[in-house]
């Protein structure tokens, strides 16, 4: 398997297994699942050169939004799997441990934090949402999940070879 291949394939695993902790949650506590569909509405208002909304719910709709926002949502994930197999290498591809993992979807957490809620309205650190410590937290979680699917999702490429 190339390292591509490898990356797109650990990176779909992380990503699914972020998403079924998300299903998870929403049946067993309640919580909402993230709406995928408001980051594709935040991408469908980039070719206008709206980068930032005060609250992007409010923003008008964009046609394709939910397959846009699911299709980023999908493509961050290997892009962050190639993160990981790009900082460390070929070899952990063959035997890999949790800790870079982990360590490098924990650090993922970056771009919700700096990035996406601040574009979408809910400011640095989900500093404007109701309950910042809450969402830092849940954002915090997800991320480690993620980490640990692309633990899993490595030693399945292995498995599967």
């Amino acid at each position: 398997m190339t390292l591509f291949a490898f990356s797109c394939f650990i990176g779909v695993g992380a990503t699914a297994i972020m998403d079924l902790w998300g299903l998870l949650r929403k049946l067993l506590f309640g919580a909402n699942a993230p709406d995928y569909r408001l980051v594709g509405r935040w991408i469908g208002h980039m070719p206008q050169g709206r980068f930032r909304h005060d609250a992007i719910a409010a923003a008008p709709a964009k046609r394709g939004e939910r397959l846009i926002g699911w299709a980023a949502h999908y493509a961050t994930g290997i892009a962050f799997a190639g993160l990981l197999v790009a900082l460390f290498g070929a070899e952990w591809t063959t035997r890999p441990t949790p800790g870079p993992a982990l360590a490098v979807g924990i650090g993922t957490v970056v771009a919700p934090f700096f990035l996406m809620q601040p574009a979408l309205g809910a400011g640095i650190a989900a500093s404007r949402a109701p309950n910042p410590t809450a969402a830092r937290l849940q954002s915090l979680i997800t991320h480690a999940v993620f980490g640990a699917g692309l633990y899993v999702s490595a030693r399945a490429a292995q498995w599967l070879l």
